[in-house]
């Protein structure tokens, strides 16, 4: 196991044939045990270790930024499974920060309602990646959509009431028997310890479109958009089922198991 994030991320790109996006830097580095982490956002820390580095080291960086969120080794010295040898083309400067402009910070496609133990105040678990710490999106603020399977059946925003709220009113009101699934676009942004946070919103009028287009391919996959939108660099989290819906589950298994030994005695 590598000492630092810095390592790990030289060891999965000198591994790699071709360059990675930040994201699948952390998916490695932790699939592979290359570095140990408790934290909920290890592919941001990756971006932000990258990133640092470009961007206070320069020429003597080991990393270069060769596409939007995506990083080589400037010069590969391994002979694992070497890329390309010399030194990959550098993008211009303006183009380090892959997160500078976001307006949406983080979000969830299509996360099943029976997932969610519904209260007036609920936890909505996921996690930046499967090895990476659950973060509780309860009290996210900002847009969602419920579906009825993948068809939309509703939008909304929420601002005043937290989204966890929101949506549990929604098991309650007109649309509780016509939605099982949901996608949410969250304002707050995700510490390093798994907590929301409000960011000073700074985005050019420019960025604002390109978000809310963006958006609205991610959220619609209309046919014809072949790719997400543009600058669409929020991180997506995975679903994690509520831990108190996980230990029913244990314990109605362990009942059927009893049950089950009982009627074979």
């Amino acid at each position: 196991m590598e000492k630092s994030w810095k390592e790990a991320i030289k060891k999965v790109l000198a591994e790699s044939a071709t360059p990675l996006h930040y994201k699948e830097v952390s998916e490695l580095i932790l699939s592979r045990g290359y570095y140990q982490t408790d934290g909920a956002t290890p592919a941001a820390t990756v971006n932000a270790q990258i990133s640092s580095s470009i961007k206070h080291d320069g020429e003597k960086s080991p990393f270069v930024r060769v596409g939007k969120g995506t990083f080589a080794l400037r010069e590969v010295t391994t002979t694992v499974s070497p890329i390309a040898k010399g030194k990959p083309k550098a993008l211009p400067a303006a183009l380090d920060d892959d997160l500078s402009d976001s307006i949406i910070h983080s979000f969830g496609m299509y996360w099943q309602r029976n997932l969610v133990v519904w209260r007036n105040d609920p936890k909505m678990y996921g996690k930046q990646q499967a090895l990476s710490k659950a973060v509780d999106f309860g009290k996210q603020k900002g847009l969602y959509i419920l579906y009825d399977h993948h068809t939309v059946v509703y939008v909304g925003r929420t601002i005043d009431r937290p989204l966890g709220k929101r949506l549990y009113e929604h098991t309650i009101d007109r649309l509780g028997s016509r939605w099982n699934r949901f996608s949410w676009f969250g304002l707050l942004d995700v510490t390093q310890e798994g907590n929301l946070r409000e960011t000073t919103l700074n985005a050019s009028l420019a960025a604002l479109v390109s978000t809310l287009e963006a958006l609205l391919i991610e959220a619609l996959e209309p046919p014809q958009n072949r790719k997400r939108g543009d600058d669409f660099s929020a991180v997506e989290y995975i679903q994690d089922i509520d831990p108190e819906l996980r230990e029913k589950e244990i314990q109605n298994t362990l009942r059927a198991l009893e049950q089950k030994m009982r009627g074979g005695a």
